[in-house]
């Protein structure tokens, strides 16, 4: 594999980071817009799965995991 090559499971922990975020970032448009202004469960529950997914995904895409 060449130096920027992703393998199928880095693809895959990426497109999960994504998929989380998106999940998280529309949750928060959809309570700013309804007025809460606190952590609500749902909230903690999506941040705590864009974490999880963070943690598998290198630095250099975004996410959290330092080496390999």
């Amino acid at each position: 594999m060449g130096l920027f090559r992703k393998t199928p499971e880095e693809k895959a922990a990426i497109a999960e980071l994504r998929a989380a975020d998106a999940a998280l970032h529309a949750n928060q448009r959809k309570e700013e817009k309804a007025g809460i202004r606190h952590e609500t469960p749902e909230y903690q529950r999506l941040n705590a799965a864009a974490n999880e997914a963070a943690a598998k995904v290198s630095r250099w895409h975004g996410g959290t995991k330092r080496g390999r």
